[in-house]
This record gives C-alpha cells, sequence and structure tokens, in this order.
C-alpha cells in the first residue's frame, strides 16, 4: 500500500536564524502556516522587527518565541536552543539563514570584511547546526536546513567571498549528513537565485543588473521569498524524508549555463 506523502509541518517546534526580516522573516510565516511553532532567532537590535514575526506567526494560530541570537557567538546560540528547549521541550528543525554579503572587486576586500562575512556566513552556520543538531540527536531526530545560494557552484564579479563562504555551507551539508544521518539528523542546503529582500533592494534598482543576469535564468524571471519558502518546507516535510546532504538550487536553471 502507498503511504500518503504529507508536507506538513503539524506539531514540530523549529527556529529560524535572521527571522526578523526579508527571506528569514516570510519563511517562519510559511512554516508556521504549514502547521510549526517557530523559534525566531535574530540579533537584539533586531528585537521588534522579531515580535512583528512573531505576532504573524501567531495570527496562524501557532506558538511563536523570539530568542535574541548573535550566531557569531556559540554562547548566544546555545542559549537560544536552550531557550526554545525551554519552552517547547524539543527542536525539531532549524532553518540556517541569517547571512550577510559585502559586494566588491575581489582584489579591493579587506581582511576586516573577510573575517565579517566568514564569522556569519560560515562560522554562524557551523555553530548553529552542531548546537541544534545535539539537541536532535538526543531526542530521535530532526532536520536541518541551511541557506547557500546559486553561487555555490558558479562564480559571480564582486561576490567571491560571499560565494566562497555559501560554497561551504553547501559542502557542509554532506559532511554534517553523513555523521548525523545514523541519529535520523538530516542536513540540507537551499541554493536560491537572486531574491528581492531588504539586503538586495539595490540591485533590482540596477538595469544594469537586471539586463546582465535575468538573460541567464531560462524561467525568466528572478527568484520570490515563496520559491525558497516551497524548498524548504519540502526538505524539512516528512516528504523529503530520504533527503540527505543535498544542495536543492531554487535558481530558474541559472546554473545550468
Amino acid at each position: 500500500m502507498t503511504e500518503t506523502v504529507s508536507y506538513r509541518l503539524d506539531g514540530q517546534v523549529g527556529m529560524i536564524t535572521g527571522a526578523a526580516n526579508g527571506i528569514g522573516r516570510d519563511l517562519a510565516l510559511g512554516l508556521a502556516e504549514a502547521g510549526a511553532d517557530v523559534v525566531i532567532a535574530d540579533l537584539p537590535t533586531q528585537a521588534a522587527a522579531a515580535e512583528e514575526t512573531a505576532a504573524g506567526a501567531r495570527a496562524h494560530g501557532r506558538r511563536a518565541l523570539v530568542v535574541p541570537t548573535d550566531v557569531t557567538q556559540v554562547a548566544t546560540i546555545e542559549a537560544a536552543v536552550a531557550g526554545a528547549v525551554r519552552e517547547f521541550g524539543r527542536l525539531d528543525f532549524l532553518v540556517n539563514n541569517a547571512g550577510i554579503n559585502i559586494r566588491k572587486p575581489i582584489l579591493e576586500y579587506t581582511e576586516a570584511e573577510w573575517d565579517t562575512l566568514v564569522a556569519v556566513n560560515l562560522k554562524g552556520v557551523f555553530f548553529c547546526t552542531q548546537i541544534a543538531a545535539r539537541q536532535m540527536a538526543a531526542q530521535g531526530g530532526g532536520r536541518i536546513v541551511s541557506m547557500a545560494s546559486q553561487l555555490a557552484v558558479v562564480a559571480l564579479h564582486d561576490r567571491s567571498i560571499y560565494a566562497i563562504t555559501k560554497a561551504a555551507v553547501a559542502h557542509m551539508a554532506k559532511t554534517f549528513a553523513l555523521e548525523l544521518g545514523p541519529q535520523r539528523v538530516r542536513v540540507n542546503a537551499v541554493g536560491p537565485t537572486f531574491v528581492s529582500t531588504p539586503m538586495t533592494t539595490s540591485m533590482f534598482t540596477s538595469q544594469a543588473f537586471i539586463d546582465q543576469n535575468l538573460p541567464r535564468i531560462p524561467s525568466g524571471r528572478f527568484g520570490t521569498t515563496t520559491d525558497v519558502l516551497g524548498a524548504v518546507r519540502f526538505l524539512l516535510s516528512p516528504a523529503a524524508d530520504l533527503i540527505n546532504g543535498q544542495l536543492l538550487l531554487v535558481d530558474g536553471g541559472y546554473t545550468i549555463w
């Protein structure tokens, strides 16, 4: 008899980093709509916006908790996970969404800019994954999805360090999946194309950027936060139970050239 495939997240508890704004906010709201209780993890300076995200999740009938979190500081990650477990009793999934970009020519980056990008995009993802996975392994399993990028597999001018960190995030999914598979912790990554968010507004108001990049997308359009949500929700759902250590590109075909 064929089993029923479910894309619902009813009864699950999940943490989303960088969820006060942009893609992270829409992920938190979309995952709440799918039935999950959500933990909104973002910087203390984003507290007001994080509370707005939490209120939106509650409007879907779900519970929501805001935990101040700086992903570059391991102690705050540990406190966030502990707070989530204290409030909800468990942590079923994590979405590593927090990330930053500094766009400039490769010969002009400074050491400080390298350190900043690596601290948020790579160190932060590693330790959020590690700390959340410890809890998941102890409770019998869980799912982790990390936000990579189409630039994990192709290069683009003026985004070299960002692309390097996102390639590392994609490979990180493989390494965690390999070691944690036996504990029923599934780890995957999602690689979106260009998506309009507060962090990328300047790109989408540049006709030169549009003219350069839109023709490279066979699907004929840039991405939306809804596109990203669809991939993340799928990977977190029971329907993706046998998908592990993968990078799911949501790029409209940008990387097929």
